[in-house]
């Protein structure tokens, strides 16, 4: 009974000592310390909340544009997204990126191959044409190759047309 006893004792102390500090969690319960938490709204270096971060760019700014079938001109919504894009790498002059061109399952893998590439090329030159440098950017097409959604329908399809923006570098500093 004495270590069933003591047991007892050490977890209601850990409880308690728990307790202590009713704002760890960044809710300003209390007043003290224990701001700066992860809840507090602090940037956490390489999260999705730094802006500096390839998680922002990917989940903020957006990494790809879609495409209309068998086309390679950039729609209104794609100008936005690669708006910010181009934001984006213009503050981060330390990262470089690949464009991925991909295209849907319909097709010679050849016609897809050439379409991809066209693209890839087109958002490429969207970002140059907002001041993007031209030697931070290369192309690569996939085609059909690399679908992330495999069906056989048209909205599937429609994930399948994009050009997707794949950042490298930024690892130093």
């Amino acid at each position: 009974m004495k270590l069933t006893g003591k047991i007892v004792l050490l977890v209601a102390g850990l409880a308690l000592a728990a307790c202590t500090n009713p704002g760890r969690f960044g809710n300003d319960a209390g007043g003290g310390a224990g701001g700066g938490g992860i809840g507090s709204g602090a940037i956490v270096p390489g999260s999705a909340n730094d802006p500096t971060s390839t998680a922002y760019f990917n989940q903020t700014v957006g990494d790809r544009v879609l495409f209309a079938v068998d086309q390679s001109d950039v729609t209104a919504e794609g100008q936005a997204v690669l708006n910010g894009q181009a934001t984006w790498l213009l503050s981060n002059t330390d990262f470089t990126a690949v464009i991925e061109g991909h295209a849907d399952e319909q097709g010679t893998r050849e016609y897809n191959v050439a379409l991809g590439a066209r693209r890839a090329n087109a958002v490429r030159e969207y970002l140059i044409s907002r001041g993007v440098a031209g030697n931070r950017l290369r192309t690569v097409s996939y085609g059909k190759e690399r679908p992330i959604e495999i069906c056989s329908n048209e909205a599937c399809y429609a994930k399948n047309r994009r050009a997707v923006t794949v950042l490298a570098g930024g690892l130093s500093g």
